[in-house]
This record gives C-alpha cells, structure tokens and sequence, in this order.
C-alpha cells in the first residue's frame, strides 16, 4: 500500500501510531530523516524485524520509493500492516516538509 509524504506528514501531526523505516544506507542519513523514524538499512531488515511491533503499522522510506517498496514487501510477508512512501526522501524534502 502507498502514502504520499503529505499524508505521512499529516498523519504524524495527529499523533499516529505508525512505525516509520527508513532503509537508506548509513551515508544517506547524513541528508536528514523524518523524525522519530527507525534507520534500518534494507539489507539488514530480515534480521532486524524482531525490533518492530507487528501490532502498528510500518511506513517504509528511502530515497525515491524503490527501496522502501521492496522492504514493505518484505514487511507484508512477514505479516505487517505495511505502506511504501511514495516518492521518498526526494518527495518530503519537495514538499518542503522536516527532517532532522
């Protein structure tokens, strides 16, 4: 399932119990994330499940969305509620919205 970075946003300023991932690679943190979002590089995500709460849902993140996609697939499998933010990084950041 999709969600823009508007939406997240909104949803987020309401106070939704959404866990947000992003699964850019360490050097891409460095250009900010949303806030109170978990960094788990993609790759590592299979063994890091265990740290997430199968009863919130997941909001993946990446860059552009590619990545994120394939980890909320991964999510999905694993019997997580999971939704891809469309357009990622590039798209939040367009939007004008926080990252820290």
């Amino acid at each position: 399932m999709d969600i823009t970075a508007q939406q997240l946003n909104e949803q987020l300023k309401s106070g939704s119990d959404a866990q947000v991932v992003d699964v850019r690679e360490s050097e891409e943190i460095a250009s900010g994330m949303i806030a109170g979002a978990r960094h788990i590089p993609l790759a590592q995500l299979p063994a890091r499940l265990g740290e997430l709460d199968k009863t919130r849902p997941v909001v993946a993140v990446c860059r552009s969305g590619r990545r994120s996609a394939a980890a909320a697939d991964q999510l999905a499998a694993a019997g997580f509620t999971a939704y891809t933010m469309t357009g990622g990084m590039l798209d939040w950041s367009d939007a004008g919205l926080p990252a820290g």
